[in-house]
């Protein structure tokens, strides 16, 4: 029989979800298996023919359709034995990995996964869209979803090894962030100068450190961010607040699903907005969250994931000569929580010309006020966040921006909206019209 047709006599074998979870779970886990057969007899990806991307691209969808069915019947039962009916929370890496033990086929494998790290974006299987289904499923239900985000603000184990030297020392370098505390004041600062303090892998491990090491340390009232200085030769030696996602790493294929785009939203950009979880415990009770204020000062621009940032901020400052924009449709990528926030901060049809239009925002022009409080001097960036970073050291700074966030981004509006996120944005790291976007940094 030829390829086709043993490609369309698998797919009409595709078995029935009965909501009987063992059984089910066993016929995925056998189908899929099979799936994995027929792809595996194609050439890879970047040497297969029209022909046979097509029957790839068959496989995919039709295995992606099994997953489906399975997690809209079995998600809460799949996320209750993984995390031992929730007395667990591990984080998203882990809950995908023992998703994977529990369900053969589910999810990919470590291994899979590493395969898919060797190609460029183009050239990958699109796995992570596999990994995007588990997700959005879960995030969908609202008491798993809820238990998924929570896990997601505990500090994470590098934060709490570096923890006590923090402490006495009060300065770290933490690779492409540094992060020190004074005078009751956390200042992180962003160096990855090599790329406009993009967003890469890297960067989103250091950010979270950071922001949990702020959180932890009760000496600690404020956090600041700020973009160093950068190596570019159009703006070297001057500060930059952020080019948003690194496209060079995009096009890699360095720019991972869970570790990048689920990570920054689940992880530090969350503890910004809603702080650290802590433990139910007589000593924290009735407090469920170590919050505290946080300014921007932002340096010649914050594109992309730079103005998400500033979305959570609650003071921001900016030099007269910066700009705030979000290329989402340029780059054919989602904007992180930007989508939920600038619509609710400026309006609706402001966040449509910056979002759908590619509007920048000059920090000079009135609209700007709306994401950005105070503008200055580009030499005075510093000093203006210093003050904000003063003026927000109130005790009653933290409990009322606990009481606007609650009334502005209620937890339930957040998972709702990462549900469809969560699938969205993987689907969109496939597409055609992003690869060829993100071809341009392929020197």
């Amino acid at each position: 029989m030829t390829a086709s047709g043993t490609t369309e006599r698998w797919v009409r074998a595709l078995p029935t979800v009965t909501g009987r979870f063992d059984p089910d779970a066993a016929a995925l886990a056998a189908h899929l298996a099979h799936g994995e057969d027929l792809l595996a007899a194609l050439p890879s990806k970047p040497d297969r023919s029209p022909r046979q991307h097509g029957l790839a691209d068959v496989v995919h969808r039709s295995a992606r359709r099994l997953r489906s069915s399975f997690l809209r019947a079995h998600a809460t039962t799949v996320y209750d034995e993984v995390t031992e009916r929730r007395t667990l929370s591990p984080r998203l890496p882990e809950l995908a990995r023992g998703a994977a033990r529990r369900v053969p086929g589910l999810l990919p494998d470590p291994d899979q996964m590493a395969a898919e790290l060797r190609h460029a974006q183009a050239d990958k299987e699109g796995r992570e869209i596999d990994q995007a289904i588990f997700f959005s499923e879960l995030l969908r239900l609202p008491d798993v979803g809820a238990h998924v985000l929570e896990s997601m603000r505990g500090p994470t184990p590098r934060a709490l090894a570096l923890l006590p030297e923090f402490r006495r020392v009060g300065e770290l370098h933490l690779g492409s962030v540094h992060l020190v505390r004074l005078h009751g004041v956390a200042h992180v600062t962003i160096h990855n100068g090599h790329c406009l303090n993009a967003e890469d892998d890297r960067l989103v491990d250091d950010l979270e450190t950071a922001v949990d090491l702020a959180l932890l340390d009760d000496d600690v009232h404020v956090g600041t961010l700020r973009g160093g200085e950068v190596d570019h030769p159009r703006y070297a030696g001057r500060r930059v607040f952020s080019a948003g996602i690194n496209l060079k790493d995009l096009h890699c294929g360095r720019i991972t699903y869970i570790d990048f785009l689920l990570r920054r939203e689940t992880g530090f950009i969350h503890k910004l907005l809603r702080g650290l979880a802590v433990e139910d415990d007589p000593s924290t009770w009735p407090h469920d969250a170590v919050e505290k204020p946080w300014a921007a000062g932002v340096d010649t621009f914050a594109i992309g994931g730079g103005m998400q940032l500033l979305l959570v901020f609650d003071r921001v400052v900016a030099g007269a000569d910066a700009y705030f924009s979000l290329p989402a449709a340029r780059e054919g990528i989602v904007p992180g929580a930007g989508n939920l926030r600038l619509g609710r901060l400026a309006g609706g049809r402001l966040a449509r010309q910056v979002i759908l239009g590619g509007r920048k925002l000059w920090a000079g022009e009135p609209d700007a006020r709306l994401v950005c409080d105070e503008v200055v001097e580009p030499g005075d960036v510093g000093d203006a966040l210093d003050r904000a970073a003063h003026d927000l050291d109130n005790p009653a700074v933290v409990a009322n921006r606990a009481m606007l966030t609650l009334a502005e981004e209620p937890p339930d509006v957040f998972r709702a909206y990462l549900a469809r996120f969560a699938l969205v944005q993987a689907q969109r790291l496939y597409s055609p019209d992003v690869l060829a976007k993100v071809g341009r940094f392929a020197s």
